[in-house]
């Protein structure tokens, strides 16, 4: 739609131009003519000049270091969810944690996704049971934006957020750009089929609703490499969101409900070797409820007081051969908070938290009969106060401390724990600015809810008595250049980052290749990592973008400090874009340079070998994108891991998966080779 308006907008100022010429010809001929006795007026239309931005954007305002990814760089990419929308993002990671489930995690600051603090509209969501599959939980088109912050966040949203925080914005009803209808779909050559569709009703000044709706199916099962086992997990979606907004002069209101039903089906394929087939099912409905209210009682000092409200119920039925692993999270989640500015320089938050989650847990860990019924459940309230100084936007402070209350003393030192958090950004000139930021987060492990996947092999799961809450410091900065170059601003970005432990609950897989240890560290468990990237528009339409990070995580394992396994030290990332000067097409390139990594320790085969390499190798992966634009409408085609590269073995002793040696969670690359996919977007904007 606003590439449609700018190529409009673009002809009527052509025609205008042409007008001028042809009227000013026209008087100079008049002039010579007649003198002084003929006179002539033209003016002209509005012109209004549109220039490209860039699709993912440092928040120069922001304190935090904070990158905002747009919708327009959503749509370089297929994007089907919250998992896809990172892949021309230099600062997330996003893989695959085991061969047979299809479940993704994020990694951020070289450190697994259970560390990322995950907002929906800064509400904290995806906690606990959704965490292993919540990537696949948010559709990519109902996304506006999505905003990452690396390092220590603010206090306002918690004490977790250890290496940072993804809060991702949706679309919203009451916002001026938002479309009457839009739709999209789409197919792929691995027989998946998606639908998705969103309307918006403005029903006066005041009141607006919009409803989204999703529906995803992946229909074909896959077995490239003849292991016997899918490669890809047959998934069915239905996805549906009711929300409404009402924005009065001082109080405003916005409400929502959504639902969600899941099943994944994996395992052995009807040509599997094994009596009975190892089979895997996972059956999920989802419920969230929010509510969020403000009264704004000055708006020229930012003074409001606001109450948000949120409600989940997580329902999830999972079966890994004969093990299962069944789960009802209820979760609660409300947060009091007062604002206000004193002056343009001081500014104050305060407010009050509450968090419950409630796990009913009913499982079976081992492939003999019988089963086990638990109940884990978090109540925490807590209270934070945070202040801001700002001096003409040249330095800017931000210094938070909340406090926690949690009534089991077994997990921590204490019943109380305190979360100290500062941030200082220095911003000189408008060429260049630092950022500093140092904090500590806990996080309340859960670790079957959170890594009921790991049962997808058979590995015995020992979980020590009495996990202690974890706890980590958190200390990083880095700089932002924006450099005049050729008359275009090159854009030029470093950071570092260094994460310790205190506490943390280690997930072992070294000291048995049989058995998988949850256990409290004991020793160190650090991650060192850097990163350094370029922006720059070469020419118009053409923007390219570089970037390079070096990650250094390391874990003590039963007295040994390694590498963290199955994660890469060094990764590279190269992005081009480019779109034609009338608008009408647009073509993405993306290439990622993967390093290798660390594998846990192997077990001894029968003739003494090791059964995988201690290492694995760097590997390349590169997707295509081509969109032409219409009017109301669009229609894109592209490729992804184009290179196709696969893992040659994901699961380990396919060939038994009831026997000792079965593991389907060693995985370190893609499972799949490369995918082609066609879609078509349409929208009907506002008038």
């Amino acid at each position: 739609m606003r590439i449609s308006s700018a190529i409009h907008v673009s002809l009527k100022g052509f025609l205008a131009l042409l007008f001028l010429l042809c009227a000013c010809n026209l008087s100079a001929q008049v002039y010579g003519e007649a003198g002084d006795t003929a006179k002539i007026d033209v003016q002209l239309d509005e012109v209004t000049v549109v220039t490209r931005r860039l699709g993912t954007l440092k928040k120069r305002s922001s304190v935090m270091n904070e990158d905002m990814i747009t919708a327009g760089e959503l749509l370089r990419a297929a994007c089907c969810n919250l998992g896809e929308s990172f892949t021309t993002n230099p600062s997330v990671d996003v893989s695959y944690t085991d061969a047979a489930t299809g479940a993704r995690q994020i990694k951020l600051l070289g450190l697994a996704g259970t560390y990322v603090q995950m907002l929906t509209e800064n509400i904290p969501n995806f906690r606990g049971a959704a965490l292993p599959y919540a990537l696949g939980y948010v559709p990519g088109p109902w996304m506006q934006s999505i905003q990452v912050s690396k390092g220590a966040a603010s206090v306002k949203n918690g004490y977790e957020a250890i290496t940072g925080q993804i809060n991702v914005e949706f679309k919203k009803p009451q916002q001026p750009e938002a479309d009457w209808v839009s739709a999209n779909l789409f197919g792929s050559s691995t027989g998946r089929w998606e639908a998705n569709a969103d309307a918006t009703l403005n029903l006066n000044s005041r009141w607006s609703t919009s409803l989204l709706a999703h529906y995803e199916n992946e229909t074909l099962r896959h077995d490239a490499n003849g292991d016997g086992f899918q490669d890809i997990p047959r998934v069915t979606q239905y996805n549906l969101w009711n929300r409404w907004a009402y924005m009065g002069d001082h109080y405003v209101f916005q409400a929502g409900i959504k639902a969600l039903h899941e099943t994944r089906s994996s395992g052995q394929t009807p040509q599997g070797a094994s009596d009975p087939r190892y089979l895997i099912g996972i059956e999920t409905d989802r419920y969230e409820l929010f509510t969020k209210n403000a009264y704004i009682f000055d708006k020229e000092k930012n003074t409001n007081l606001a109450l948000i409200l949120q409600g989940t119920l997580h329902k999830q039925n999972a079966g890994y051969g004969r093990r299962f692993y069944d789960v009802d999270q209820t979760g609660v989640y409300a947060s009091l908070m007062f604002e206000t500015e004193f002056t343009p320089m001081h500014s104050l938050s305060t407010g009050l938290s509450f968090n419950y989650d409630r796990y009913d847990q009913h499982y079976r860990l081992s492939g003999t009969y019988g089963s086990t019924a638990g109940l884990e459940q978090d109540i925490i309230p807590g209270a934070y106060a945070q202040y801001t100084f700002n001096y003409n936007d040249i330095l800017t402070l931000m210094a938070g401390i909340r406090a926690d209350y949690d009534p089991d003393p077994a997990i921590g030192d204490s019943h109380l724990f305190v979360t100290p958090r500062a941030h200082l950004k220095y911003a000189p000139n408008e060429t260049v600015n630092f950022r500093l930021s140092v904090g500590k987060g806990y996080r309340m492990p859960h670790v079957l809810a959170e890594n009921n996947n790991l049962l997808a092999s058979s590995r015995l799961l020992t979980i020590e008595e009495n996990l202690q809450r974890e706890e980590a410091w958190n200390y990083g900065g880095g700089a932002a250049f924006y450099l005049p170059l050729f008359g275009k601003t090159l854009n030029l970005n470093a950071d570092y980052y260094y994460t310790e432990f205190r506490r943390q609950v280690v997930v072992d897989r070294e000291t048995n290749p049989y058995v998988v240890y949850f256990d409290n560290l004991r020793g160190r468990s650090y991650s060192h990592a850097f990163q350094v990237d370029l922006t720059y528009p070469l020419f118009r339409g053409f923007t390219f973008t570089a970037a390079y990070r070096l990650t250094d995580a390391k874990t003590n394992y039963n007295g040994t400090l390694k590498q963290r396994p199955l994660t890469g030290r060094h990764k590279g990332l190269f992005t081009a874009s480019y779109q034609t000067n009338m608008g009408l097409w647009q073509f993405d390139a993306t290439l990622q340079l993967n390093g290798g990594g660390r594998m846990p320790a192997p077990y001894t085969l029968a003739d003494g070998t090791p059964s995988w390499d201690e290492y694995y190798r760097g590997f390349p992966q590169l997707n295509v994108q081509v969109t032409r634009f219409f009017r109301r409408w669009s229609v894109y085609a592209g490729g992804e891991n184009l290179t196709n590269f696969k893992q040659a073995h994901p699961v380990i002793g396919a060939d038994d998966p009831w026997g000792n040696r079965f593991d389907a969670t060693m995985v370190w690359g893609p499972t799949h080779g490369a995918k082609a996919y066609i879609g078509i977007r349409y929208n009907i904007p506002r008038l």
